[in-house]
């Protein structure tokens, strides 16, 4: 009897101990703080890669306490704050919904600019909050983030950035539905970070098999050209980055072609969070996807792969669903991570617009980066790129555009953005013609952009004036020519006249 206790003691002290371990592990705090500047020079220093595996909570987690989300807000709340953020800061934002969910909750986003909704030369940046229904934290502090922007603007330098130089949208609530029903997918239970299109395997092509709330990001996405996004999640502390998955399912590290450019994005989140990048299990904060555990039909592999768009996975916070009374410290936690990842738009990589040198118009292109296998698309108005890269390189641009000949061109990034213009001369043929670029043989299709631009132009109402006479006219030329018709029926055929 006492070899049994002496030996259910030692498997006690052994067990807590591991505990003890998993704990520290799991929950590592630190003391790194806000930074004032936007990126501080030693920002910049190298930073090296050591994997370290990681379990994975893939049961549902969701806490079925009736108290469980007490402090946080409802969903006719949540839309009530939008609405009412959307009348306080009218000046810069409007408030749109991207579609329903499963049970027919809006889907509400809000755009912050100085010119919301309309198309401008400028990157544009979506947050996504609540992908899973029992990781609520984000939608609280998307709404903490839009209210901080509109209080600060012209009184904080990062504030007004964002205002002015880039299109912040934010979706506070992808899944509704889950999160009232405190579960980690939507109202079909199913997981809506699961439910995209897979680059390795056959899983979700069927478009009416989709969630709609799946359908709904996807058909955004093809409507704003997104430089970059970040959907918020909760259960760790870590910001992962692509890809998500490997071509065989094994859980090591897969790089994507802009794996550096990624690293760099995410650690500009970790290392302005207030602990993240001290964390004991991800080195540096940051992690690749498929290292810590592969998924596949993610989203953030999606977005990169048929939206052009730089997605980061953001893991804030260690309690996917923590007390209502530890969002304050959560948001000051994050905020300056979230402000400088919107802001890292505009002061890294390089950007600019290609144009045709024997007319002076736009053209819709694609930037490619020598050496990177991922070409990068033009904004369809104003044929402007933004192409995210990590500083302190040198690179080899090119710019294409199909009836045109290409260009290429050398930089050196340096720790601030480059901005680079391409004139590009029309391509010849052998008989002396000129190749057109399909956007220029498009030209009398108007977009919805270029539409509405034309509407707001000062010049409207002469041009209103043309063409009710220009209609008056032909309603007079087809009344002739029917009168010359009836006339000649009378009068009977006339004869051939050979030319």
């Amino acid at each position: 009897m006492t070899h049994h206790m002496e030996l259910n003691l030692s498997v006690s002290i052994f067990l807590s101990l591991s505990l003890c371990y998993f704990l520290h592990s799991a929950f590592a705090r630190g003391g790194l703080q806000s930074h004032d500047s936007i990126f501080p020079p030693e920002f910049f220093g190298n930073t090296t890669y050591n994997g370290h595996a990681r379990r994975l909570f893939e049961k549902n987690q969701s806490n079925k306490s009736v108290d469980v989300a007490e402090g946080y807000m409802t969903n006719s709340e949540l839309e009530a704050a939008i609405k009412a953020f959307g009348k306080r800061c009218s000046n810069i934002s409007r408030i749109y919904s991207i579609g329903k969910s499963v049970n027919g909750v809006p889907l509400w986003v809000i755009e912050i600019s100085d010119k919301p909704g309309e198309e401008e030369a400028e990157p544009a940046f979506k947050y996504i909050g609540n992908v899973h229904g029992d990781e609520p934290v984000g939608r609280e502090l998307l709404m903490l983030l839009a209210n901080w922007i509109c209080d600060n603007y012209l009184k904080d330098q990062l504030a007004t950035l964002i205002v002015e130089r880039t299109h912040l949208h934010i979706l506070p609530s992808m899944n509704p539905d889950g999160y009232s029903l405190r579960q980690r997918g939507n109202a079909n239970n199913v997981d809506l970070n699961r439910n995209f299109p897979d680059q390795f395997f056959s899983m979700n092509e069927d478009a009416s098999a989709r969630e709609p709330e799946t359908r709904a990001i996807m058909e955004w996405s093809s409507q704003i050209h997104f430089t970059a996004s970040a959907s918020l999640h909760g259960g760790a502390l870590v910001a992962n980055y692509p890809w998500d998955g490997s071509q065989d399912k094994r859980q090591i590290y897969y790089a994507c072609p802009d794996d550096e450019t990624f690293r760099f994005l995410a650690s500009v989140y970790s290392r302005f969070h207030h602990n993240m990048s001290l964390s004991n299990e991800f080195p540096g904060g940051i992690t690749n996807g498929a290292f810590w555990y592969p998924i596949y039909g993610g989203m953030q592999d999606w977005n990169y792969i048929h939206g052009d768009c730089f997605e980061l996975t953001l893991e804030i916070s260690d309690n996917k669903w923590p007390p209502a009374h530890e969002l304050a410290t959560l948001w000051k936690y994050n905020k300056m991570s979230m402000l400088n990842l919107v802001v890292s738009l505009v002061q890294t990589g390089v950007h600019g617009r290609i144009f045709s040198s024997d007319s002076g118009r736009p053209l819709p292109g694609t930037i490619t980066i020598e050496g990177v296998n991922h070409t990068v698309k033009t904004n369809r108005v104003f044929a402007d790129y933004h192409r995210l890269l990590t500083p302190g390189g040198r690179y080899k641009v090119m710019a294409t555009v199909p009836g045109y000949k290409s260009k290429t061109t050398n930089i050196w990034l340096e720790k601030s953005a480059m901005t680079v213009d391409f004139v590009l001369d029309p391509e010849v043929t052998p008989n002396g013609n000129l190749l057109r670029s399909a956007c220029e043989c498009n030209c009398g299709r108007l977009n919805r952009y270029e539409f509405e631009s034309f509407f707001r132009g000062a010049h409207f109402e002469v041009y209103a004036i043309l063409i009710l006479v220009l209609g008056f006219l032909c309603f007079l030329f087809q009344r002739r020519i029917k009168y010359n018709l009836s006339k000649q029926r009378q009068l009977g055929p006339k004869r051939p006249v050979a030319l």
